[in-house]
């Protein structure tokens, strides 16, 4: 089986299915429905962004016991890395490890059990994910497409992320008055202002030093309209990426809303559910027991930095965890995924899978 998988997945890398090229998006994802022919296939678009929900009944069910969720866009890499090829126990890509090896997992097991089992399976493939996922998975579930468990197959070397930090995305507004800068008691400097409420922030939220689970705040950009050295700033604007962790998802808007001095404005871009899978879920317990008697590892139950599609499964009230195999080098040039992992990853989910029909 890993051969098939290996074989799959090197066809996959060959596609520069990058967010900004929806013919490859659309290439890659025919050739992945390709593998699955002969089970019911429903195809979603919503803003250019195309994506797929295979399963193994006649019709969609009100919910699917399991979900199977995978992304097929990448980070774009340099041009040596679309020619996929082995060295060693390794198989080197783009997107190998994010996450092409592990659609191959996905489709392979998908295959092994849907006429087996007396549930309903899904496998859901989406191109989107690099971008935020609001028009492949979310768009799904705003459509009816709900679980009572998703895997989601990002890299986890193993081990299980049933938790992961939600998402606040902020554009900060201030104003002054503009004078020239020989004479600052004349005006009013935007910029300046903005330091203010930047010190609040820091001394509310401190960067950590090393990895740490704590709601996080990144000043992605400060701008202002001023484009001249002698003159004091009427404007300014910061854009600000919030990472918060479960607990602070019911406060976080309003805590940095009372942080605002007087006059400033805040506009909500997005604000993206946390992840937060109970580690004692019976589907969780069951893959976790799995997980140690087929790959040879007893996993943890992680907490991610990072997002994925897991966290609109969680907006919608259905359990999601990341579940993966082994790879390294994500985003560079020489990411890659690991073979033998591979294999221990399709037998995983094919025997959890069918034990659920048990």
């Amino acid at each position: 089986m890993v051969h098939d998988i290996v074989a799959l997945t090197k066809k996959l890398i060959s596609i520069r299915s990058t967010p900004d090229n929806a013919k490859a998006l659309e290439e890659i994802l025919n050739l992945a429905l390709a593998e699955v022919k002969g089970y019911r296939i429903e195809r979603f678009e919503r803003g250019g962004a195309k994506s797929a929900l295979v399963y193994n009944t006649k019709q969609r069910p009100k919910k699917f016991k399991v979900i199977l969720n995978g992304h097929l866009d990448i980070i774009p890499g340099k041009d040596h890395q679309y020619k996929p090829y082995v060295k060693g126990s390794k198989l080197y890509g783009v997107g190998a490890m994010d996450m092409k090896a592990s659609v191959a997992c996905l489709i392979a097991a998908f295959k092994a059990v849907a006429h087996t089992v007396d549930y309903p399976i899904g496998l859901q493939l989406v191109t989107d994910e690099e971008i935020g996922g609001f028009n492949g998975t979310k768009y799904q579930i705003e459509k009816g497409v709900k679980a009572d468990f998703v895997i989601v197959g990002e890299n986890t070397e193993f081990d299980i992320e049933n938790k992961a930090k939600g998402i606040v995305w902020a554009k900060i507004s201030s104003r002054g008055k503009a004078a020239h800068g020989a004479y600052p008691w004349k005006g009013d400097n935007a910029v300046s202002n903005m330091l203010v409420f930047l010190n609040r922030v820091e001394k509310k939220y401190p960067s950590p030093k090393k990895e740490k689970w704590v709601t996080t705040v990144n000043l992605a950009n400060i701008k202002t309209n001023n484009t001249a050295f002698n003159k004091i700033p009427d404007s300014c604007e910061l854009w600000l990426d919030v990472r918060y962790v479960p607990e602070d998802g019911a406060r976080i808007v309003s805590d940095l809303k009372k942080m605002l001095p007087k006059g400033f404005v805040m506009e909500v871009l997005a604000k993206e559910p946390a992840l937060s899978t109970d580690e004692n879920d019976q589907y969780v317990q069951l893959l976790m027991g799995v997980i140690k008697r087929v790959a040879g590892k007893k996993p943890r139950a992680l907490s991610a930095n990072g997002s994925s599609d897991a966290r609109h499964f969680a907006g919608a009230g259905c359990p999601a965890v990341e579940f993966g195999p082994s790879g390294g080098g994500m985003g560079s040039d020489n990411e890659w995924a690991d073979i033998p992992s591979l294999e221990k990853y399709f037998q995983t989910l094919k025997t959890f899978l069918l034990q659920l029909g048990e």
